[in-house]
């Protein structure tokens, strides 16, 4: 499984990105797709993750501000990201779980003013 990620950029506080991921190769076994992310200095930590049976899960930091959503016949994964704070800058990564875990590479996200 490939994933392959995009969106990132530089924005100022209280504005919004959206971040896709497409997936290619295998991705029959794939069942959750989500977003984590890597601050400077600090541990990767679960932003946002989806089942293909719809359930979702937020970390408790971005819940009513980020949604994450699918599009299982574009095999995409999409992070909606609104009223972006300075403590969301961190490298953001794509990752799939379906057996094993797979991963894309990151996305900058920058939020300052």
């Amino acid at each position: 499984v490939q994933l392959q990620a995009s969106g990132g950029g530089w924005v100022q506080p209280g504005w919004s990105l959206r971040l896709s991921c497409a997936a290619s190769g295998s991705i029959s076994s794939i069942n959750v797709m989500g977003w984590y992310r890597q601050a400077p200095g600090k541990q990767r930590e679960l932003v946002a993750r989806s089942t293909s049976g719809g359930s979702t899960r937020y970390a408790d930091s971005v819940k009513g501000r980020f949604t994450i959503s699918r599009d299982n016949a574009k095999n995409m994964v999409y992070l909606q990201m609104n009223s972006l704070k300075p403590e969301d800058t961190a490298v953001y990564y794509c990752y799939a779980e379906g057996g094993l875990a797979y991963w894309g590479q990151g996305t900058q996200v920058t939020v300052s003013s």
